[in-house]
């Protein structure tokens, strides 16, 4: 697997740092396996876990803890035909104040005919940060996919609004080349974060998204969502992508209706109960 890395910018290497993490799945006899792995810079994986037995449990490490104007990161992942991995994180991912500089974190999801379940833990991004955060999904086949995004803009547990940086948020999901989703939030100012068809005034955003849905898919993941004071969350269906939307107050409780979502229609999607990370009980 070749271990791409985003072209270089010498002005940019000089204020900040870059890492790139590839990694490759592929069925080896009764489970999945990592065949490969390649890094460069501070971005390493903790060895794989078997819960389920067949399924890969992978937790993705950034050991900084944060970027900081200037870092550039890039993962990606490629499932092959007949494997199923899960990545998280053990923590959230910290976008700190810039003094100018952007910081980018790009991640490349290929499933090829597998299953891929992506459920990072939240990015919080600082009062003052300038980010890029890019996913870019692309299935094939009869790949299954389930993931979400979660970002956290300012500290509100501190009562710190974004009212101060910029934060261009990107999701695509394309299959055998034709795009499926296309999703896109820019806060370029405080006035961003507010409004009845922008955040609402709530720093928390998180979408999922399934592939694989019917209607009885719907059904499921709607008995399982609900709304309260602190969390907002809607869910729609379009052609067989399930797509899970939330604004909140707090992360914990935006990632608790997500998780939510995601049991209740693991088990007609991926013939699976629903199946923690570890490391989330830590």
């Amino acid at each position: 697997m070749h271990l791409a890395s985003l072209p270089p910018d010498p002005e940019r290497a000089q204020a900040g740092w870059e890492a790139n993490l590839a990694l490759k799945f592929a069925r080896r006899g009764a489970r999945t396996s990592l065949v490969e792995r390649h890094h460069l810079g501070p971005l390493k994986v903790q060895r794989p876990f078997y819960p389920e037995g067949d399924v890969c449990h992978l937790y993705l490490l950034h050991p900084p803890g944060g970027l900081v104007g200037g870092d550039r990161l890039r993962i990606e992942v490629e499932v092959e035909e007949g494997a199923s991995a899960m990545l998280t994180t053990p923590g959230a991912a910290k976008l700190y104040r810039s003094l100018g500089p952007e910081a980018e974190q790009h991640q490349i999801l290929r499933v090829r005919d597998g299953a891929l379940e992506w459920l990072p833990q939240e990015s919080i991004l600082f009062p003052g940060a300038n980010a890029l955060l890019h996913t870019q999904i692309d299935l094939s086949g009869t790949a299954r996919f389930i993931g979400w995004e979660i970002q956290c803009l300012g500290l509100p547990a501190n009562g710190e609004r974004f009212e101060t940086g910029r934060a261009d948020l990107q999701l695509s999901v394309d299959r055998d080349g034709m795009p499926l989703l296309r999703d896109r939030l820019r806060i370029q100012r405080a006035g961003d974060l507010d409004g009845p068809s922008g955040l609402r005034g709530m720093p928390v955003v998180g979408t999922l998204i399934a592939t694989g849905a019917d209607d009885r898919t719907l059904d499921l993941a709607r008995e399982a969502a609900t709304s309260d004071d602190h969390t907002l969350l809607g869910i729609t269906r379009i052609d067989d992508l399930l797509v899970a939307r939330a604004l909140g107050q707090a992360t914990d409780r935006v990632r608790a209706k997500l998780t939510a979502v995601w049991a209740s229609i693991r088990p007609s999607l991926l013939g699976r109960p629903a199946t923690l990370p570890r490391i989330w009980a830590t």
